[in-house]
């Protein structure tokens, strides 16, 4: 794969790029203190802008790294940071990355997360060259699946009791894009 590192994304809606310090408290009042978004994933709601800043300023260092991956979901109309999607995990050996996003309650429902992670993929397949791209939810959780599926990946199955988040030891439902599949939509040969 031939990393490029956090560069700034943009859809008809949204701004994806680096976090900035400033972020802090836009970042703990838009999502990081609600406990309803943080329901599902691994880190549990920030307690104070400070918890943001500490975690903003733990990625700052990390943006030098061309295969570290974090972005600020920024409204354009809003000009503000309303989510975060990053690369989680990858695998450059099998050409792969796991992706996890999150986005503010009063956004949800909207197909922004949507228009975000569609524009992460097509980051990853034309521009980094990933060979595959997958995400995973816990089953109580079906809008991130809707989310992946409006995207394109293809559910591969459930992983039972394989995942932990702040619901404890949960289920994970899988789904994966190819690169030959993304290209093939596109009616690309590759």
């Amino acid at each position: 794969m031939n990393h490029l590192g956090t560069i700034t994304l943009e859809t008809d809606r949204l701004l994806l790029r680096r976090f900035i310090r400033s972020d802090a408290p836009t970042m703990f009042r838009n999502w990081a203190c609600d406990s309803e978004v943080t329901k599902f994933l691994t880190w549990p709601a920030h307690a104070d802008e400070a918890v943001s800043l500490n975690y903003i300023e733990s990625m700052l260092a990390e943006y030098g790294d061309p295969t570290f991956y974090n972005w600020a979901i920024v409204l354009k109309s809003l000009g503000a940071p309303i989510g975060a999607i990053s690369v989680v995990r990858r695998d450059d050996s099998a050409e792969s990355v796991h992706i996890g996003y999150c986005i503010g309650r009063p956004w949800w429902n909207q197909g922004i997360t949507s228009e975000a992670l569609a524009a992460v993929i097509r980051f990853f397949f034309e521009q980094v060259g990933a060979g595959r791209i997958d995400s995973r939810h816990d089953p109580r959780n079906p809008g991130s699946g809707k989310v992946m599926e409006n995207c394109g990946l293809t559910r591969e199955g459930i992983l039972r009791r394989s995942d932990w988040n702040n619901q404890g030891v949960c289920d994970a439902v899988w789904y994966a894009i190819l690169r030959e599949d993304y290209f093939e939509k596109k009616g690309v040969t590759l």
